[in-house]
C-alpha cells in the first residue's frame, strides 16, 4: 500500500457537485493499493499514521500527533499512486489492485483508522470522479509505502 499524507487546515471531497466529506485540521490521505497488499499492510499504516508527530507543539516544533491535536482524517482512494511511466508518456496502472482486492482493503484501512482515531474518518467514494480540495498546512506532505518502509 502507498499513502500520501498531507497535513491540512481543511479538506473536502465533492462528487457530482455534492460534498461527500469535509474536515478541518488534520490529514488528507491519498491511498493506493496493489495486488500484493494484505491486512498486515493496513495495520502497519494505521499505526504509523496515528503515531506520526507532525503537528506543532507550544514551541512550534513538530511534536504532536493527530490524536494530540484532536484532528480529523479524510481518506481518498487513489489508484494512480501505482502509475508506471517507464515506457512512453501514457502511464500504466497494471500494479494497482483490482476492485475485489482494493475495495475491502480500503474499507479496512478507513475502519481501522476510525477506531484508532476514536471517531469516523471522512471518505470519498471508491471509483467515483472526485473533486478534492485542501489547504496543505506547512506544507507538510509525507509518502509511505508498506513495501519500502523507511
Amino acid at each position: 500500500m502507498r499513502i500520501i499524507i498531507q497535513r491540512v487546515s481543511h479538506a473536502s471531497v465533492t462528487i457530482e457537485g455534492n460534498t461527500k466529506s469535509a474536515i478541518k485540521t488534520g490529514y488528507m490521505i491519498l491511498c493506493g493499493i496493489e495486488e500484493t497488499d494484505f491486512s498486515e499492510d493496513v495495520d502497519w499504516l494505521v499505526k504509523k499514521v496515528i503515531g506520526l508527530r507532525v503537528f506543532n507543539d507550544e514551541d512550534g516544533v513538530m511534536n504532536r500527533s493527530i490524536i494530540d491535536v484532536e484532528g480529523d482524517i479524510l481518506v481518498i482512494s487513489q489508484f494512480t499512486l501505482f502509475a508506471s511511466y517507464k515506457k512512453g508518456n501514457r502511464p500504466s496502472w497494471l500494479r494497482a489492485a483490482r476492485h475485489d482486492i482494493s475495495i475491502p482493503l480500503y474499507e479496512e484501512f478507513c475502519q481501522k483508522l476510525s477506531t484508532a482515531l476514536g471517531r469516523q474518518v471522512g471518505t470519498g467514494e471508491f471509483g467515483a470522479d472526485m473533486k478534492v480540495e485542501l489547504l496543505n498546512d506547512g506544507p507538510v506532505t509525507i509518502f509511505m509505502d508498506t513495501h519500502n518502509k523507511e
